[in-house]
This record gives C-alpha cells, sequence and structure tokens, in this order.
C-alpha cells in the first residue's frame, strides 16, 4: 500500500512532458479541453489537469511529445482558452490570477509571458491571435456588453512568420 501511494505522488509530482508511464498521445484519463492548434498544424494548445491542476499545455504532433513552457503556468493563476500563432511561437491566453481576467502573451522563443490588458476596465474572454502574431482579437464587456476588439502589438514584434515567406506591409 505504501509503494502506491508512493508511486501516486510521484505522478502528481512530474510535469506534463515527463508523466511516468503516460503514453505520448492527446487521449488520456484526464480533462483536456479548450484546443487551439497553431496554423502550421503542428502544435496544440489546451487547458489540462495531467499536472494534478489545471495549466495549458502544448502536444507537438509531429514528435509526439508535450512541450516544456516554463514559466507559463503560474502557482494561483489560472489560465483558459489558448490561441497559437502560426508555428506555434506565440500563445494568447486569459489568465486570471487577481480575480480580473487580462489577455497575456507567451513567447516560446524567450520563455517569457507578458500581460497585455494591465488595468483594462471590463472583462476580457476568447483571444485568438493572428497567424503572423501581430493582432490579438478578442471579446470585451468594457462598453456594457459584448463587444469585439483588436490589440495590435506595434510593427516593431518580431512576427511568427514562416522562414523564406514574404511579409506583406500595407
Amino acid at each position: 500500500m505504501s509503494v502506491l501511494l508512493s508511486l501516486m505522488g510521484l505522478v502528481v509530482s512530474c510535469s506534463p512532458s515527463n508523466l511516468p508511464g503516460q503514453p505520448l498521445t492527446l487521449n488520456s484519463r484526464y480533462t483536456d479541453e479548450q484546443p487551439a492548434l497553431s496554423g502550421n498544424g503542428r502544435f496544440i494548445a489546451f487547458v489540462s489537469d495531467r499536472n494534478g491542476s489545471r495549466q495549458l499545455v502544448m502536444f507537438d504532433l509531429q514528435q509526439r511529445r508535450f512541450v516544456d513552457l516554463p514559466r507559463l503556468n503560474r502557482p494561483n493563476a489560472i489560465a483558459e482558452h489558448p490561441s497559437l500563432s502560426y508555428t506555434g511561437r506565440y500563445i494568447a491566453y486569459i489568465a486570471t490570477d487577481t480575480g480580473t481576467p487580462t489577455i497575456e502573451l507567451y513567447d516560446r522563443v524567450t520563455s517569457r509571458p507578458q500581460i497585455l490588458t494591465m488595468g483594462y476596465r471590463g472583462w476580457l474572454k476568447n483571444p485568438h491571435i493572428s497567424p503572423d502574431g501581430r493582432y490579438i482579437v478578442f471579446e470585451t464587456s468594457r462598453r456594457g456588453q459584448w463587444d469585439v476588439e483588436v490589440f495590435d502589438r506595434g510593427s516593431n514584434i518580431e512576427l511568427d512568420i514562416p522562414d523564406g515567406t514574404p511579409v506583406f506591409q500595407p
């Protein structure tokens, strides 16, 4: 019995990328929801309770393994509704840790999350990032009803484009 409890503790303490004995597939005994597919079809990001709490995870369909996302999931914060840029470099999502949802952006190259809507008035939901990572569209209740807004990250960001693809600037 003590061996079983020790093994259960080991499974709970592991990250999604190295769960012992877990098949490297999407379907499991865990609750997985809110999937988002990258534009190139290689990555899926979703909310899962595979690590004992709700977290955003990413699965590489090509290599059939979970992708490490350091600093994305913070203790005492709920991350939901992921959206991926074309190659999955950028993940836009809703994060709630103070009771008010914010839109955050995670860059897999720098492993840094960034709050995009700090101090924003109103509720936010359902962010979707453009394939190149420049624009994020979301729903907001700022005017007392649900409206759609577009957040422009600006022209000085590193775009998520496949190598050799020309960038059209109007």
